[in-house]
């Protein structure tokens, strides 16, 4: 009797190779001084690309945290339990230095190395990183008060990973987390009406958070109304005497994308929280940790944006349709390469702005005004185009796509959180205008950044003559800024990518992005494009 069910014609499994093996990655990391770290970039790589990581990450996204409120004899203990693999997976990115790592480490090119580190560990697991990115994040902020950043930093910089609620004195590293917004104002924090009431060497914290990210944390910078106006709090969750800080965890968020991360809503009773800078600047405070968590949504969006991009060149690389390998019909090439360019475009800029980083910190105040307005634009643009490239990544794969055992529809879920997260399209938009008006600076050191390709491609140059044109005219402005914003990001990739010297991605970037010889979805190059060299750059194993 003849087999009724025989496997012919489907993809293997992509694992076993190096996620870090990216030319576009790989470029920019050594663009930005940071070469000495491409030994560990690959060991991390082909971690990250294992069955071993994959399985972790699959495992932590299907069992989800869970709130336990309430012990067994009715104690109430705010705790949230983790798959094992959360576990894992945060191990690792704090051993690798993704958290605040940097921070306490003098090598050039720190920064930029963190942030390569993250986009090939995101691939593993996009949730996890939410808590990471916090404790990166926290650390500039904390330091608008040097007495508690001497206690915390070093401890948010261990490379240990000390999982547990206790004392932060008494652990060997700490994560941080972020409590800022609520139900009644969102992105407009003004509105908050936490109170922060003084009491003695700390404040009293009396409120409701609607998001909370990552409630397992060990420490938070929160934001509250104290008599000085709205401010900037580092909210323990356990008070140096071993007793609970009065936080409670009301529930966790039924969220569209990752569940191996948690976000909570917080109820403050009277939590003990230590001001952070001064009273009133709340805002000026926390946006330190605010622009470092944007960075990683650029990155965060770039890495999915690749891996949406691996599986559906690896995908066409193996499947057969219409008498030869899908790779090879032209058609599907042009939808591939028109991924892979929008791929590049944004590893590309995310990586400069890590570059600008280290720079800033290092005292170059011409990189940290780039840094500015650069990370304003890119955050809305790269973030904005993750969902269109995900929904078409996945579509390369057919029905096969649509299964969650390809791991595409997650994928696809995760796609918009990025440009949500720290400020949706619009108030990312509006804060590059905000830049230019009140860090005119910000924008001169956009356009020298952008100068420097001056010449090499003159739709490039068109291009930036459009920017300067759009911005001469005040009229209407705010009504326009999604426009312009999203003119000066695809200039500053263009200008990126002939900088790093691929000639087929900048050639065929500046001629879709910038001249508009292109359609609305992906996979309408024109013809000319070398689709073949710009697929080649994407190493499936």
């Amino acid at each position: 009797m003849p087999p009724t069910h025989e496997v012919t014609n489907q993809v293997p499994p992509l694992a076993g190779h190096d996620v870090a093996n990216y030319p576009a990655l790989l470029e920019s990391v050594r663009a930005g001084g940071a070469e000495w770290a491409e030994a560990e970039l690959h060991t991390l790589g082909r971690l990250a690309g294992s069955e071993q990581a994959q399985e972790w990450g699959r495992l932590a996204e299907q069992n989800p945290p869970v709130l336990r409120t309430h012990d067994r004899y009715g104690h109430r203990i705010d705790e949230v339990e983790f798959h094992p693999y959360w576990h894992e997976l945060m191990r690792v990115a704090v051993e690798n230095g993704l958290h605040a790592a940097p921070w306490a480490d003098s090598r050039p090119g720190a920064h930029l190395a963190r942030a390569a580190k993250t986009f090939v560990w995101t691939l593993a697991d996009p949730g996890h990183i939410c808590p990471i990115s916090m404790t990166y994040a926290a650390v500039p902020a904390l330091r608008e008060e040097p007495e508690l950043a001497e206690r915390f930093e070093p401890l948010l910089a261990s490379r240990v990973y000390d999982y547990g609620l206790r004392e932060p004195m008494s652990k060997r590293g700490l994560i941080a987390g972020m409590s800022m917004t609520e139900k009644q104002g969102g992105s407009d924090v003004r509105a908050n009406t936490t109170r922060a009431t003084p009491n003695g060497d700390h404040y009293l914290l009396v409120g409701h958070k609607w998001f909370t990210s990552a409630p397992m944390s060990d420490i938070f910078l929160a934001l509250a109304q104290a008599p000085g106006g709205l401010s900037c709090f580092l909210v323990p969750r356990i008070l140096p005497d071993g007793t609970r800080n009065p936080m409670r965890l009301q529930r966790l968020k039924d969220k569209l994308g990752n569940r191996s991360n948690a976000s909570a809503e917080i109820e403050y009773d009277e939590a003990v929280g230590y001001l952070v800078g001064e009273e009133g600047r709340g805002i000026q405070t926390i946006i330190h940790m605010v622009n470092m968590t944007r960075l990683d949504c650029t990155i965060g969006s770039a890495a999915g944006m690749y891996a949406g991009l691996l599986q559906a060149v690896h995908h066409a690389r193996h499947r057969s349709a219409f008498g030869g390998l899908l790779i090879d019909k032209p058609l599907m090439a042009n939808v591939l390469a028109d991924l892979a360019i929008e791929a590049e475009a944004a590893t590309t800029v995310a990586m400069r702005l890590a570059a600008a980083v280290d720079r800033a910190a290092a005292g170059d105040e011409h990189e940290a005004q780039l840094r500015r307005m650069a990370l304003a634009v890119s955050k809305y643009w790269v973030c904005k185009r993750a969902p269109a490239h995900a929904a078409e990544a996945l579509e390369c794969l057919g029905g096969n796509g649509y299964v969650e055992e390809s791991g595409m529809p997650r994928l696809f879920r995760e796609s918009p959180l990025m440009s949500i997260w720290e400020g949706s399209g619009n108030v990312a938009a509006l804060d590059a205008l905000r830049a230019m008006a009140k860090q005119p600076e910000s924008l001169q050191a956009y356009f020298d950044e952008v100068d420097k390709a001056a010449g090499v491609d003159p739709r490039l140059d068109e291009a930036i003559a459009l920017v300067r044109k759009e911005l001469s005219d005040p009229g209407n402005l705010e009504y326009r800024t999604r426009r312009v914003v999203e003119l000066m990001a695809m200039v500053l990739q263009g200008a990126l990518l002939h900088m790093q010297g691929n000639a087929a991605v900048a050639d065929a970037f500046c001629a879709t992005r910038l001249s508009r010889d292109w359609g609305v979805a992906f996979g309408t190059l024109p013809a000319g494009v070398n689709t073949k060299a710009i697929l080649e750059r994407v190493v499936t194993g």
